[in-house]
């Protein structure tokens, strides 16, 4: 499955689309992980994944378990922001494990390369 990588640089933001090939080293992956972004053409930069969400438009939620998709009871943070005090909704959430059903994956640079992110996107292209 093809991904969408939104990085985050800072006040910059970069969009990177991931090609099914080379997105199979980023399934298995949680929130919170690191991983060699080399592999996806930014040599030397390592990201952090900090959410995302699934072909149907559910966010990614770290506090649940893997893969599947649940309904939880939510007063509040990803997937839902409460309008009063106290009130409370039943919403869906994605678990915090990126599968196949995941097409938009949010990351932050955790270590910098020698060279921008634009310069090798631009390479790219």
């Amino acid at each position: 499955m093809a991904f969408k990588l939104v990085i985050s640089e800072g006040k910059d933001s970069h969009q990177l689309e991931v090609p099914a090939t080379e997105s199979k080293p980023l399934v298995g992956l949680r929130i919170g992980e690191e991983f060699d972004a080399s592999n996806i053409g930014l040599n030397g930069y390592t990201l952090k994944i900090t959410g995302g969400s699934d072909k149907n438009g559910f966010p990614m939620k770290k506090d649940v378990d893997g893969p599947r998709r649940i309904k939880s009871l939510l007063a509040g943070g990803t997937g839902f922001k409460p309008k009063r005090d106290g009130q409370r909704r039943r919403k869906t959430v994605r678990g915090n494990t990126v599968s196949d059903d995941i097409v938009q994956i949010s990351a932050v640079v955790a270590q910098k390369g020698k060279k921008s992110i634009e310069e090798l996107l631009k390479t790219d292209e």
